[in-house]
């Protein structure tokens, strides 16, 4: 069979892995959106201190920071063989949603040590939806492929992130425990989807690493990693902290559900074209040019004197965000195309995770509030994505360099 031959015969497959992933991680942000809902309620109903909210959930990102990467690394060692693999996540996953249904079920017996060792579990456990399914992309998908799947699942995590403040508006008078088994259960069943799917797009395969990513260029994996903890730093910063702020210049409190998700709509639209460029260009250029465009669109967001100027510059900006995180997945897939599709990838997650533990101590901290950080915070998004975006221009930049001495 020719290698186009090859390619086509996967094409179905991988289209539908992308399609699984994408529900995955609208499952999953979705889950985890439910559990930000509630928590305060269930810490409540545990005998914790409100207080004490903001510390769990520092504690949940900061589980996420090692486990992420650990997760990738075992998906790596484990992950050639599909019914290793779909064993490995389903029995991670079985007992991630157990401990997730019994949260609110262990709450209301005021047992916060209890409630505290779950909320651990479930934490540690959950890793294993993030960065394993995704090195699938990258042992089953033909390499030419894999931007545009890495967009389809890009797009599951937008929908989330749009639907989300409607979410939290829905469910904020329903008891927990229905939306946490519902979600569980619905999460278990994508979860153990994945193996079939798995073994259907056959055989894992090596492939040669995508041309915008050479490997001769030393340091990459760790400059990469670096650049991706600052690009995250900067979407906390904007989008969690400022983002609100922005917008109760020109709107009313109750408008806000209705104006976050501008963000995400520019995110999710921009995610397919894109990708073709990441085909052709890579994703390190794709990253770092957004982040220079999205660090303009958060200038013109922070100096915008009209509403209408503010919600363009948001989608601008979310569109950059959505470049960003789907050249990322496409770069960490060709970066670790040796094997090491896991633990570069869970890098990446793990980048993510420790961006939003900062800003969580940041707020815990008050550091918004104070006078004297007050311009920090609000343009701290706007250096972050400069920094970071002209440093991966550079890094692409080095990188076609070695290529070309290399074939020279």
């Amino acid at each position: 069979m020719s290698t186009i031959e090859h390619v086509d015969a996967r094409a179905p497959t991988a289209t539908r892995l992308g399609l699984h992933l994408a529900l995955l991680q609208l499952v999953f942000t979705l889950l985890w959106t439910t559990y930000v809902i509630y928590l305060p309620k269930l810490a409540a109903q545990a005998g914790i201190a409100p207080s004490a909210v903001i510390l769990i959930l520092m504690l949940d990102q900061a589980i996420f920071t090692l486990s992420d990467t650990a997760m990738g690394i075992a998906a790596d060692r484990i992950g050639p063989i599909a019914v290793r693999f779909g064993l490995f996540v389903g029995v991670l996953t079985a007992i991630s949603c157990g401990a997730f249904v019994a949260l609110p079920f262990v709450a209301s017996s005021a047992r916060p040590a209890l409630f505290i060792g779950l909320i651990v579990i479930w934490a540690i456990s959950s890793s294993v939806l993030r960065a394993p399914p995704l090195t699938l992309l990258g042992r089953h998908a033909a390499r030419p492929t894999i931007p545009f799947l890495a967009a389809l699942v890009m797009l599951g995590y937008g929908v989330a992130g749009a639907v989300s403040p409607y979410l939290g508006v829905i469910l904020r008078d329903y008891d927990p425990r229905l939306p946490f088994i519902i979600s569980s259960v619905v999460l278990l069943l994508t979860a153990l989807g994945l193996s079939r799917v798995a073994q259907d797009a056959g055989p894992a395969t090596r492939q040669a690493p995508a041309r915008a990513e050479p490997k001769p260029l030393r340091g990459l994996p760790l400059l990469f990693i670096g650049a991706m903890v600052i690009l995250a730093l900067g979407y906390q910063l904007h989008f969690s902290i400022n983002s609100s702020t922005l917008y109760l210049r020109f709107a009313k409190p109750d408008d806000l559900q209705w104006l976050m998700p501008v963000f995400w709509i520019g995110f999710n639209l921009v995610l397919f074209p894109a990708s073709v460029i990441v085909k052709h260009r890579g994703g390190l250029i794709v990253m770092g040019i957004a982040g220079l465009l999205g660090a303009i669109a958060i200038v013109i967001a922070e100096l915008a004197g009209a509403l209408n100027m503010l919600i363009a510059a948001q989608f601008v900006a979310g569109a950059a965000w959505g470049c960003m995180m789907m050249s990322a997945i496409s770069a960490a897939l060709a970066i670790g195309t040796d094997g090491a599709e896991g633990k570069v990838t869970g890098l990446v997650f793990s980048a993510l995770a420790l961006a939003t533990l900062a800003r969580m101590a940041a707020v815990a901290g008050g550091l918004q509030k104070l006078p004297d950080y007050a311009p920090l915070v609000q343009w701290a998004p706007v250096a972050c994505w400069l920094v970071a975006g002209a440093g991966l221009l550079v890094m692409a930049a080095a990188g076609l360099q070695a290529r070309r001495a290399s074939s020279s």
